[in-house]
């Protein structure tokens, strides 16, 4: 059975993820990761002194360009090069849009509950009007 996504929250204040959290978030091996760094300029991390690698929400957001060129696109790792060179804008405002649909569908989600949740409460609690 193949690694499982373990999603990073869109709407987490933490300003570093370490690369196992990154790897786990798109399900695959730190190693892909390594190499992805070496082969595409745009994903570059934070190093710490002693070679720890810290991603921000903009690395994160460069792995999740290449993913979706490489793994879901199924480019080769040429054509993903090209496409980000000729393309960039493009890529990087197609992912921005679907991170903020993303948090208005989680949005619209929390107000759906909370719309059940005050329909229950007011089904419940109505008493009979007196005459």
């Amino acid at each position: 059975m193949g690694k499982r996504k373990k999603p990073i929250q869109s709407n987490d204040k933490r300003l570093f993820y370490s690369i196992q959290e990154v790897a786990d978030h798109f399900a695959v091996n730190v190693s892909l990761l390594r190499f992805w760094e070496k082969e595409f300029d745009s994903i570059n991390p934070k190093k710490t002194a002693g070679g720890t690698r810290q991603y921000t929400k903009d690395d994160v957001q460069q792995v999740e360009i290449v993913y979706r060129l490489v793994k879901e696109k199924g480019m080769t790792l040429e054509g993903a090069r090209q496409t980000l060179k000729d393309r960039k804008d493009d890529e990087t405002k197609r992912m921005e849009t679907v991170e903020r649909l993303k948090e208005i569908r989680n949005d619209l989600v929390s107000l759906e509950e909370e719309f059940d949740r005050l329909h229950e409460h007011q089904k419940y609690s109505k008493t009979p009007i007196e005459e």
